[in-house]
């Protein structure tokens, strides 16, 4: 298996709804890894910069003003398959899709308030995780609980 990073985004509902807490011990306790993490309010600037295949779409003014309503809390993770573990584990876009269990659906009921962001693949995460964070913002440890969460063959 292939150890990953992605980029998590908690949304700005995500925040207003005071379920960062929840969402993050989700993670942890799925065995992800944080190596980054901090709150910012996304710009304009920063949102086109984030979405830019999707400027140009007739959506694209909709997710602007949503990302930049509030500040998100942004994540780097780091795992065994860590950007597939991630997708599935905050379900399909649209809460009103997404099978209870998952992050959208115990809590969303929204395709476009849909509390978190997840990379949805290697490049995109590489180029996410740039966009938001410096390398000296991520940090490269190994939790001492490593060994009780994935056999060795699998990290």
């Amino acid at each position: 298996m292939t150890t990953e990073r992605s980029l998590i985004l908690f949304k700005p509902d995500c925040i207003q709804r005071r379920l960062a807490g929840q969402l993050l011990s989700r993670i942890e306790n799925k065995g992800m890894k944080v190596v980054g993490l901090k709150m910012l309010q996304v710009t304009a600037e920063l949102a086109r910069e984030h979405y830019a295949e999707h400027v140009e779409k007739p959506f694209y003014p909709l997710l602007e003003e949503f990302i930049t309503a509030g500040p998100v809390i942004a994540l780097v993770v780091e795992g065994p398959e860590a950007i597939s573990v991630m997708r599935a584990l905050m379900g399909p876009t649209n809460g009103r899709d997404a099978a209870p269990g998952t992050i959208r659906g115990d809590y969303g009921a929204s395709r476009q308030m849909n509390l978190i962001h997840g990379s949805d693949g290697p490049e995109a995460a590489a180029r996410e995780i740039d966009i938001y964070f410096t390398a000296e913002e991520l940090c490269d440890y190994t939790p001492t609980l490593t060994e009780w969460v994935c056999a060795d063959d699998e990290m």
